[in-house]
């Protein structure tokens, strides 16, 4: 099966289930060759999860098209913030104080604005980004109230051989706590599960790309 009908398959599951979570088709290591038909068939949200890489592959190409919008999925580094913010429009993985006030300076030399979502590292799991549970209420109120970023909510991966339900409806809670209301949660395994727990972006790239 080629990707297109695949990333059909998966957008019109997706509408059925639900009409307000938003696909990410996850085109990291994808060359836009594999892309384009996808955008074609009229898809607007990509996620990269590496900045040099999502540069490359797309900055002549939202010059002109400009209804494209580009998620950072993965861990963003502190030396390129700046780069990141000229490509992305959302950031799904602010994770501590000094990332978040890189980027609200860079916002101001840009002159540009960015969603963002604030990722939960659940377990303290060392190989994964992500703030803690117990440093979540601090930063939460550093981004918000302090730097007056346009945070949307929460991002999660959930730890590997757990329920993820039990992680998503924490997230869904937690949401809920800061009256914040999107989520960016559930994968290409777990996708069905993470939007039966609210989830309004989902982040999907192997079920496409196989």
């Amino acid at each position: 099966m080629d990707q297109l009908q695949q990333y059909k398959n998966i957008s019109n599951h997706l509408f059925k289930i639900s009409r307000e979570t938003t696909l990410i088709v996850v085109s990291k290591s994808q060359p836009l060759s594999n892309i384009l038909p996808i955008i074609n068939a009229g898809h607007m949200h990509f996620g990269e999860n590496r900045v040099q890489e999502a540069i490359l592959k797309w900055k002549d190409f939202v010059k002109v098209n400009s209804n494209i919008k580009l998620h950072m999925i993965g861990k963003l580094q502190s030396n390129k913030v700046s780069e990141a913010v000229k490509i992305f429009d959302y950031i799904h993985s602010i994770d501590s104080h000094s990332l978040a006030k890189k980027l609200c300076l860079e916002e101001e030399k840009q002159k540009k604005k960015l969603k963002y979502f604030i990722q939960i590292n659940f377990n303290d799991e060392q190989q994964k980004s992500g703030v803690s549970i117990n440093n979540l209420k601090e930063l939460v109120h550093f981004v918000i109230a302090d730097l007056k970023l346009d945070i949307l909510g929460f991002m999660c991966i959930p730890p590997a051989s757990i329920d993820p339900a039990i992680f998503f409806r924490q997230m869904k809670e937690i949401s809920s706590s800061y009256n914040l209301k999107d989520l960016s949660m559930g994968m290409s395994n777990d996708y069905e599960i993470a939007i039966k727990e609210g989830s309004t972006f989902v982040r999907i790239g192997s079920k496409i790309f196989s």
